[in-house]
């Protein structure tokens, strides 16, 4: 499938997430997309790779769920952080950096809470990966 490579800025979004958030690569020796970093599967540390989405209105998170029953079954959002423990699902499992797949639009991860997490957009117009 594949389509454009995501890059340090790339827009992502979380279905629990009031906000977008912007994919953050680690300027780490690795192949440069249009001047920025190219993300990998690996690049899925909770706030250091992928930040904050404003507030969370997933009840399976467990300061949503306290806060909603504090307020007698209103639903009350709290602050984002997400909690992704597995690596990102590529939509180009062909095209590897450092041995790893690259991120493209579409590319998804699981928040912990329920969310689902995905690139939006890939924050490059130029290269498309397959």
């Amino acid at each position: 499938m594949g389509g454009p490579a995501a890059k340090s800025t790339a827009m992502l979004t979380c279905t629990f997430g009031a906000a977008p958030s912007t994919l953050t690569v680690l300027p780490t020796p690795r192949v440069l997309v249009e001047g920025m970093p190219v993300g990998t599967i690996t690049d899925n540390a909770p706030v250091l790779n992928i930040p904050p989405f404003g507030v969370c209105t997933s009840l399976g998170n467990p300061q949503v769920a306290a806060a909603t029953a504090a307020a007698l079954g209103v639903l009350t959002p709290m602050p984002c952080v997400p909690a992704v423990a597995a690596p990102w699902v590529s939509d180009a499992p062909k095209t590897l950096v450092g041995g790893k797949p690259v991120i493209t639009v579409g590319s998804k991860c699981q928040c912990m809470w329920g969310g689902l997490i995905q690139v939006v957009n890939p924050g490059t117009t130029k290269t498309i990966v397959s």
